[in-house]
């Protein structure tokens, strides 16, 4: 038993000094520094401040608005690549023949890097739409990240191209689980496709969206490489989120302490949601 209990922390231990190193011990010090007036430089001994750079976010427009646009982005993003999911795990869940070949062209662009993809989609709206919206007469086309409300649905569509496909995976996981009999003895009863999907597909996946919704809704609060490619924020900071406004107060204008607190605050605010999430989506799994 000991021997057993020795071998079990001995694998175990280069994962808990890599959680240690990279992210516990990391998080302290963010904490640490939050109070302080921080700049960047290692030479310097911060000075503590107190809660003014947590005071200071109140009447700092510039992250107000990119917490506002977070949550207006990651709302979207969430309810349309979880409806995709699903749609495109329905579909190739199906009878048709060419299923296997769709799940791989669906689930190809979640293997390309954020910033490329950024680029990607860039090149898309800029040249393409341009292109085609001038060949329209369509001026609501031509100029799609130079407008704030059609950057806002750029994102949410490189979102959605990027991780409908990986969400597709979590759904087809539950679906192949559902009973084939169930579905055909509903079928032989007169359940037409709705009634079917309804009260027997929908409430026996319900654990996919809770995994699906917590991932979706983490990685839209964290966006910032397709958000950096894409529309860096522009025009005039109206499409900054809040990954890229920390980044920027602690690298363009070296105030670590005050980026540190905003990240604090971010932290927060993310957990509290995905708590929320998580548990509003297991009572209605046991209610189901």
């Amino acid at each position: 038993m000991k021997t057993k209990s020795f071998a079990f922390w001995l694998f175990l231990m280069p994962v808990l000094v890599a959680l240690f190193m990279v992210i516990i011990i990391p998080f302290i010090y963010g904490i640490y520094y939050s109070f302080t007036n921080w700049n960047g430089d290692t030479s310097q001994v911060p000075d503590f401040v107190g809660f003014s750079n947590y005071v200071n976010l109140l009447s700092d427009e510039t992250f107000k608005n990119a917490l506002w646009f977070t949550f207006k982005y990651s709302i979207a993003s969430v309810l349309i690549v979880n409806i995709i999911g699903l749609s495109l795990a329905l579909l190739v869940t199906s009878r048709i023949k060419s299923k296997n070949f769709l799940r791989t062209i669906f689930f190809m662009p979640n293997l390309i890097g954020g910033l490329i993809l950024g680029f990607i989609w860039q090149f898309i709206f800029t040249k393409v739409f341009a292109s085609i919206g001038e060949a329209i007469g369509s001026e609501w086309m031509q100029g799609w990240l130079s407008d704030t409300a059609t950057g806002f649905w750029g994102l949410v569509i490189l979102t959605t191209w990027q991780m409908a496909g990986y969400i597709m995976i979590i759904y087809i996981a539950y679906l192949e689980n559902v009973p084939v009999d169930l579905l055909e003895a509903a079928e032989i009863d007169g359940a037409n496709t709705w009634q079917r999907f309804k009260n027997i597909i929908f409430p026996l996946v319900a654990p996919a969206f809770t995994v699906s919704m917590f991932l979706t809704l983490s990685g839209a609060f964290k966006v910032y490489d397709q958000n950096l490619s894409l529309t860096n924020g522009g025009p005039g900071n109206s499409t900054k989120m809040v990954a890229m406004d920390i980044v920027d107060t602690a690298f363009k204008m070296n105030l670590m302490g005050s980026a540190q607190a905003k990240a604090v605050v971010f932290f927060l605010i993310v957990t509290a949601i995905s708590l929320v999430q998580v548990y509003y989506n297991k009572k209605r799994e046991v209610e189901m």
